[in-house]
Protein backbone atom coordinates (compact mmCIF):
# COMPACT_ATOMS: atom_id res chain seq x y z
CA UNK A 1 0.00 0.00 0.00
CA UNK A 2 1.51 3.48 -0.87
CA UNK A 3 1.33 6.54 0.80
CA UNK A 4 -1.00 8.72 -0.33
CA UNK A 5 -3.48 11.74 0.12
CA UNK A 6 -6.40 9.07 0.61
CA UNK A 7 -4.60 6.92 3.08
CA UNK A 8 -3.53 9.90 5.29
CA UNK A 9 -6.44 10.83 5.20
CA UNK A 10 -8.33 7.39 5.99
CA UNK A 11 -5.77 7.15 9.10
CA UNK A 12 -7.30 10.64 10.61
CA UNK A 13 -10.75 9.07 10.33
CA UNK A 14 -9.99 6.47 12.11
CA UNK A 15 -8.36 7.45 14.90
CA UNK A 16 -11.29 10.05 14.94
CA UNK A 17 -13.82 7.03 14.96
CA UNK A 18 -11.56 5.46 17.84
CA UNK A 19 -11.82 8.96 19.85
CA UNK A 20 -15.54 8.97 19.33
CA UNK A 21 -16.55 5.31 20.88
CA UNK A 22 -14.48 5.89 24.15
CA UNK A 23 -16.94 5.03 26.75
CA UNK A 24 -16.50 7.37 29.66
CA UNK A 25 -17.55 4.88 32.39
CA UNK A 26 -16.72 1.54 31.01
CA UNK A 27 -12.81 2.50 29.83
CA UNK A 28 -12.03 5.86 30.65
CA UNK A 29 -12.67 6.03 34.54
CA UNK A 30 -11.17 2.34 34.66
CA UNK A 31 -7.75 3.75 33.69
CA UNK A 32 -8.10 7.36 36.05
CA UNK A 33 -9.37 9.40 33.50
CA UNK A 34 -13.01 9.78 34.48
CA UNK A 35 -14.70 12.81 34.74
CA UNK A 36 -14.05 13.52 38.47
CA UNK A 37 -10.16 13.42 37.87
CA UNK A 38 -10.16 16.05 35.45
CA UNK A 39 -11.54 18.87 37.45
CA UNK A 40 -9.02 21.67 38.76
CA UNK A 41 -9.19 24.37 41.03
CA UNK A 42 -10.22 28.04 40.47
CA UNK A 43 -7.95 29.81 38.33
CA UNK A 44 -5.58 26.58 37.92
CA UNK A 45 -4.06 26.22 34.26
CA UNK A 46 -5.63 22.35 33.43
CA UNK A 47 -2.80 20.33 32.85
CA UNK A 48 -2.84 17.91 29.76
CA UNK A 49 -4.39 15.46 31.42
CA UNK A 50 -7.81 17.65 31.47
CA UNK A 51 -7.03 18.93 28.18
CA UNK A 52 -6.74 15.64 26.91
CA UNK A 53 -10.12 14.78 28.55
CA UNK A 54 -11.89 18.15 27.20
CA UNK A 55 -10.86 17.07 23.48
CA UNK A 56 -12.20 13.68 23.83
CA UNK A 57 -15.49 14.92 25.43
CA UNK A 58 -15.34 17.22 22.48
CA UNK A 59 -14.98 15.24 19.93
CA UNK A 60 -17.64 12.78 21.31
CA UNK A 61 -20.10 15.54 21.27
CA UNK A 62 -19.07 17.60 17.90
CA UNK A 63 -17.95 14.82 15.47
CA UNK A 64 -20.81 11.83 15.85
CA UNK A 65 -23.27 12.88 13.33
CA UNK A 66 -20.48 14.65 10.78
CA UNK A 67 -18.05 11.16 11.52
CA UNK A 68 -21.64 9.11 9.86
CA UNK A 69 -21.48 11.05 6.82
CA UNK A 70 -17.51 10.74 6.27
CA UNK A 71 -17.56 7.03 6.89
CA UNK A 72 -20.23 6.66 4.90
CA UNK A 73 -18.80 8.31 1.99
CA UNK A 74 -15.12 6.44 2.59
CA UNK A 75 -17.10 3.03 2.21
CA UNK A 76 -18.58 4.27 -0.65
CA UNK A 77 -15.17 5.06 -2.06
CA UNK A 78 -13.50 1.66 -1.40
CA UNK A 79 -16.85 0.17 -2.25
CA UNK A 80 -16.66 2.18 -5.58
CA UNK A 81 -12.46 1.98 -6.50
CA UNK A 82 -11.24 -0.88 -4.05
Amino acid sequence: MAFTLYALIQTVILFTNAIAVLHEERFLSKIGWGAEQGIGGFGDEPGIKAQLLNLIRSVRTVMRVPLIAVNSVCMVLLLLFG
